[in-house]
């Protein structure tokens, strides 16, 4: 592929909700531009941006595949994302590198959850939106209603600039309501529309389509709205002119029709985005900030210097890292030596390319705004900058949200085990929404992903790429203990032996603290009861009795302990005798002080469309969950609740079924509350029997 100035670029992202036919979109796109010679489809598993083994076996988006084409002789970078919920934080991720957004509406279905979420993304992102309607050609299919959902749930600025001809099976074409033309399609054929009169039925709705869109084109520009009172309607330089200005300038968002498998509609989308569609070049100043700390806003353009963002990172089998980027200044050539910004580390762009799926074309240069890739970056990842080493600046990475669900994770063989590190460390490369850690409490070595499916995935991609198997298993509970109490006690060891004997005494007081103030040691010893040399072993000793446990074994927090009065012998104590006393003072005290179990308390926010709120609200009750807050926005329901952490270990595939999989959640540690009586005893019954022949004697 040649070079291409920055102004003959289009970055477009497409995004919707699951199956809302974004690959299918794609295909056709790069079919019609003769990218492809044939029409591929998601079901043949053959298409250009879902070639990964698990989007093709689930016949689903995964990450976001890139891929360029030529229309008109320009080049169109078409990013196509995710569309469900455990794996949105790909897209948004994405979009970052896009300057425009087609959001595809499912004609039957209308707007649904994740079609808002990535809404929000291209408004955060300032992109100029455009909405397809796509799947016009299926039964029950209406564009009519489906222009309505659109409305009450995305912004009436949404307005059509196109209609059908004909409705479900019998959909063949759309009729132009700019330039009042009418176009027919052959099912599955080449996307390229045949040119006609409008038909004399669609006359009258074409005309009052028409006049709305110019009526809504002229509004909030004076000019245009003034020519429209003089004359009644927009003359169609001025209406084109005036529709273009208004979609930069994000005051309308345009509804276009498609039959994504059947390539209808697809030159007439690949011309508007040419058309209306703002170059990398005119988007807003970009900020940024120097390294010394100053912020700063960056144009893109060729005239600054040279910087990169670094917006995905692809772990492949044979290549290596690859690093997809967005020129965001100056023009980057081949063997161009730049500064990783965070790490200070050089950086040798060997073999630039630009993207065609997992397919690299080799290019000279690339100008501001063009997407690209270069494999083997020895430090860069992604959310890096790269820049020159005289003009340092950085780019602010995408925030994604946190894991919403873990699971440790066990290696099958010791061949698995020492592979394990490095396989996992080349997934996190790849997945900025992935975490891989100990939990310090339980021992266990914890996945945590977006999802159950995508925990799934990466233990399917650490098998097929990397020959490594793995066990999951649910995570333990990392449940804590506490008191409720006051208590008084004497920790007394003493033990004689045939030399030297071991002799430490000490009185304690045990009370409990707030919650999270973890732990507090007083020493209240006058008069020397016990030599201060010895004062610490007692807090060691009660540290290490409280890391053990008392009712069931996990770690004891939020107490206090005040060490007032002991007794010492000149020859048997010593640190060890008192580090015993403290261990025996602790068990003595935790009998008397109310012992309980604590559990981790989750903040949980689920988004459902509202039909669903009623069997929410019932499902977090049946959790032991407390509601603390709902929302409703637009046709989807929020509902905010305090959950345990134990309820939610299933709640992923509970969700998916209860809500035909339109619901989406996430999940983050909030605090630590009593576990209620009944489930402690379950807990505690289950620990001990567990613990039956593991007791360590400590005399």
């Amino acid at each position: 592929m040649r070079v291409y100035e920055s102004s003959e670029i289009r970055n477009v992202a497409l995004a919707g909700h699951g199956h809302s036919g974004k690959t299918s979109l794609a295909a056709a796109m790069f079919y019609a531009a003769g990218v492809t010679n044939r029409l591929t489809r998601v079901d043949e598993g053959n298409t250009l941006t879902d070639f990964d083994d698990e989007e093709i076996g689930r016949k689903m988006t995964i990450s976001t595949g890139i891929a360029a084409l030529e229309w008109k002789k320009r080049k169109f970078n078409i990013l196509d994302t995710p569309g469900f919920n455990i794996f949105i934080h790909d897209a948004k991720a994405a979009m970052v590198a896009a300057d425009a957004t087609l959001v595809l509406v499912d004609g039957v279905a209308g707007v649904e959850v994740q079609t808002e979420r990535v809404w929000g993304f291209a408004e955060e992102y300032e992109h100029a939106k455009a909405i397809v309607i796509n799947k016009l050609d299926r039964e029950r299919a209406d564009f009519a209603r489906t222009m309505e959902s659109i409305r009450e749930t995305l912004g009436r600025q949404a307005v059509a600039v196109q209609i059908p001809i004909g409705s479900e099976k019998n959909f063949t074409g759309v009729v132009d309501l700019i330039y009042m033309k009418a176009y027919t399609y052959a099912p599955g054929g080449d996307g390229k529309g045949k040119e006609m009169p409008i038909p004399a039925d669609m006359q009258e709705a074409a005309t009052k389509g028409h006049e709305e869109l110019v009526e809504m084109v002229a509004e909030g520009n004076d000019e245009l709205m003034q020519e429209f009172f003089d004359t009644g309607t927009i003359g169609i330089e001025h209406l084109t002119h005036g529709l273009r200005q208004a979609i930069v300038d994000h005051r309308l968002s345009p509804v276009l029709l498609a039959s994504a498998t059947g390539n209808i509609g697809t030159d007439q989308i690949l011309n508007f985005i040419w058309d209306y569609f703002p170059a990398p070049i005119e988007h807003a100043k970009v900020r940024a900030h120097r390294a010394g700390g100053e912020d700063i806003e960056r144009a893109i353009s060729d005239a600054e210097h040279v910087a990169l963002f670094v917006f995905k990172t692809v772990a492949d089998q044979f290549s290596g890292r690859v690093s997809y980027f967005k020129v965001m200044s100056g023009v980057v050539k081949n063997d161009a030596n730049l500064v990783t910004v965070r790490s200070g580390s050089q950086e040798r762009l060997a073999h630039l390319s630009v993207l065609k799926g997992k397919t690299l074309d080799a290019v000279t240069e690339l100008h501001a705004g063009d997407l690209g890739a270069v494999a083997k970056l020895r430090d860069a990842l992604t959310g890096d900058t790269l820049a020159e080493k005289g003009d340092q600046i950085a780019y602010t990475p995408v925030s994604v949200p946190e894991p919403s669900i873990a699971f440790a994770v066990s290696a099958k063989t010791r061949q698995d085990e020492d592979r394990m590190g490095n396989a996992i460390a080349r997934m996190l490369e790849e997945d900025i929404a992935l975490r891989f850690y100990r939990d310090p409490q339980t021992k266990d070595f914890l996945v945590a992903g977006m999802g159950q499916q995508h925990v799934e995935i990466v233990v399917n991609k650490l098998k097929k790429r990397y020959s490594v198997d793995v066990t999951l298993s649910a995570p333990k509970i990392p449940y804590r203990e506490t008191i409720r109490g006051f208590a008084d006690v004497q920790g007394r060891h003493k033990k004689q032996t045939g030399g030297h004997g071991q002799f430490g005494d000490c009185k304690i007081k045990m009370e409990p603290l707030p919650r999270g103030e973890k732990f507090a040691f007083v020493n209240a010893i006058f008069g020397g009861a016990i030599p201060k040399q010895y004062v610490p072993a007692v807090e060691k000793g009660i540290l290490e009795a409280a890391e053990r446990g008392y009712l069931a074994g996990y770690p004891v927090v939020d107490f206090k302990v005040t060490v007032y009065d002991g007794s010492y012998h000149d020859v048997d104590s010593s640190e060890m005798a008192f580090k015993l006393a403290g261990r025996k003072a602790f068990k003595a005290a935790m009998a008397m002080a109310k012992p309980t179990l604590l559990e981790p308390i989750m903040k949980v926010e689920v988004q459902a469309p509202v039909e669903y709120a009623g069997d929410l609200m019932g499902d977090m009750n049946g959790r032991r969950g407390r509601i603390s807050g709902m929302d409703t926005k637009g046709g989807t329901q929020i509902v905010r609740a305090m959950v345990p952490m134990s309820e939610m270990l299933t709640y992923q595939n509970e969700l998916t079924s209860m809500t035909q999989g339109r619901a989406s959640f996430t999940m983050e540690f909030d605090h630590y509350d009593y576990v209620p009586a009944p489930q402690a005893e379950k807990i505690i019954a289950a620990a001990k029997a567990a613990q039956v022949g593991h007791e360590e004697d400590e005399e």
